[in-house]
């Protein structure tokens, strides 16, 4: 099938370039030239592991195209994907500005062919309707009223003004979800839980089941032998409301086990036990408790705030997950917490950060809690330092401030009073830590992510101290 996509952050390039993987032809679509020209010499401008291996053998294969011509896009695609950012707004309400201008951008470019839009933007509950509108809005401006002279027996003496419009363009909106996590974004597409299509066009539907007949049947997936993905297909706007409350329940879980470990820290527990003892019931599943210094990156911040504006507007005070939020924000500072504990004044210390992504695997530093880590013990006066294994590489700085960014973990540990654990990055595991700490002015290491191996540590001499342990 001929596919668009429109944006290419870490949803549209993913979704692009394993659609062309699995055989369809897809023109990539961005307003940033640079980014472009980069994506057509085979470079992804975003880390995600296997993203970089399947580009480049896309567009050796002539699967994938990268233009900054929406006009181009739009022509080509049967089904056009809207991909593009929705970051939050102060108000915690979803900044559509980009959906907006690309729908109309759509609109303005429709060419009579039948079009399938697909909404892969987290967008508002009821958003699909709205893109609807303003794709319709865009044809419209492009179909200016036309001024028709009317003769009378081949006289120009009585002229009407007649109004020439075009046809409806033929088009449906679908909402289609991305559940995708950063790190294992290109996995996820092959191997989904499931797929959510809402639309309540039959037409549109029958389409996006084609589309994704490949990834359903897993013809592509690590393990091929496995049912047959599940397709959940509703309303517009329950995928809509699917996709939101799937991160707010998962980022409501990671909450409640950080409550869990900060009572098991006072009453003696250990949270790790914890956390396998309940994960065994069915009913709960181990994924998403494991404690440590809560949650971040580009989705569950933004999707959790979104969801309690969306009930604000409605009227409704969504209590439980502004509990959560409020949870996740004390969480970050737990670190700075416990370094008082055992450094007990931090001014004139130096502390060493081991990561500064929001998680492992990706170069995403968007709300990242590192960040609020920095923040608050630049304010206590600690001179903070940080290796990671991506940020250290690419040298990328943005967003970064107050922190020396070392190039190894010896040099950061060099001078440190203590060491913080804050992304568990794998390699972190199979560090040298007693060469690291023989660098130290004093062996201590607050693991917030409950990640390394305690008993290792403590043999190599290091205070460690854990998050509920």
């Amino acid at each position: 099938m001929r596919v668009c996509v429109i944006g290419t952050g870490y949803v549209g390039l993913v979704t692009g370039a394993c659609l062309a993987h699995t055989g369809h032809h897809v023109v990539c679509v961005d307003n940033n030239e640079e980014k472009v020209k980069l994506m057509k010499a085979g470079q992804s401008p975003i880390f995600e592991p296997g993203l970089s291996e399947i580009l480049q053998a896309c567009i050796q294969a002539g699967t994938i195209e990268f233009t900054t011509d929406l006009k181009a896009g739009v022509e080509h695609g049967q089904v056009l994907f809207i991909a593009v950012g929705t970051p939050a707004l102060p108000t915690g309400e979803s900044d559509t500005r980009y959906v907006e201008a690309v729908a109309r951008g759509i609109g303005a470019n429709l060419n009579g062919e039948y079009k399938v839009i697909v909404n892969k933007s987290t967008v508002p509950i009821g958003s699909g309707d709205w893109v609807r509108m303003l794709v319709l809005d865009g044809y419209a401006e492009q179909k200016a009223e036309v001024a028709v002279p009317v003769t009378a027996g081949g006289n120009l003496d009585v002229v009407a003004t007649a109004t020439a419009l075009a046809r409806e363009p033929e088009f449906d909106v679908v909402s289609n979800p991305e559940f995708l996590r950063e790190g294992s974004a290109v996995y996820d597409t092959f191997n989904p839980d499931r797929i959510v299509l809402g639309s309540s066009s039959p037409r549109a539907i029958a389409l996006m089941q084609e589309l994704y007949e490949p990834v359903v049947n897993r013809r592509f997936a690590e393990n091929s032998a496995l049912p047959a993905v599940p397709v959940v297909v509703t309303d517009l706007s329950s995928a809509e409301m699917i996709k939101y409350a799937a991160n707010a329940f998962l980022a409501t879980k990671i909450s409640f086990i950080n409550e869990v470990a900060n009572i098991c820290d006072r009453v003696g527990a250990d949270v790790v036990e914890v956390a396998k003892g309940i994960g065994l019931d069915s009913r709960i599943g181990s994924k998403f408790l494991q404690a440590g210094i809560g949650w971040g990156g580009s989705c569950f911040p933004k999707d959790v705030s979104a969801l309690i504006h969306t009930a604000d507007d409605y009227g409704y005070e969504t209590q439980l997950l502004k509990a959560a939020v409020s949870v996740n924000q004390r969480q970050r500072l737990l670190v700075v917490e416990k370094l008082q504990q055992v450094l007990k004044i931090l001014k004139g210390k130096t502390v060493g950060l081991l990561g500064l992504t929001f998680k492992p695997d990706t170069d995403d530093l968007r709300d990242a809690p590192a960040l609020i880590i920095i923040e608050h013990l630049s304010r206590l006066g600690t001179k903070i330092k940080a290796y990671d294994p991506i940020i250290s590489q690419t040298g990328m700085r943005h967003g970064i401030s107050n922190v020396i960014v070392e190039t190894d973990p010896e040099r950061l540990a060099d001078g440190c009073d203590a060491l913080v654990l804050v992304t568990d990055w794998s390699e972190f595991r199979t560090l040298d830590y007693a060469k690291m700490g023989q660098l130290m002015h004093s062996k201590i290491l607050i693991d917030g992510r409950n990640f390394l191996n305690q008993a290792g540590l403590e043999a190599a001499g290091f205070r460690y101290v854990g998050v509920g342990r």
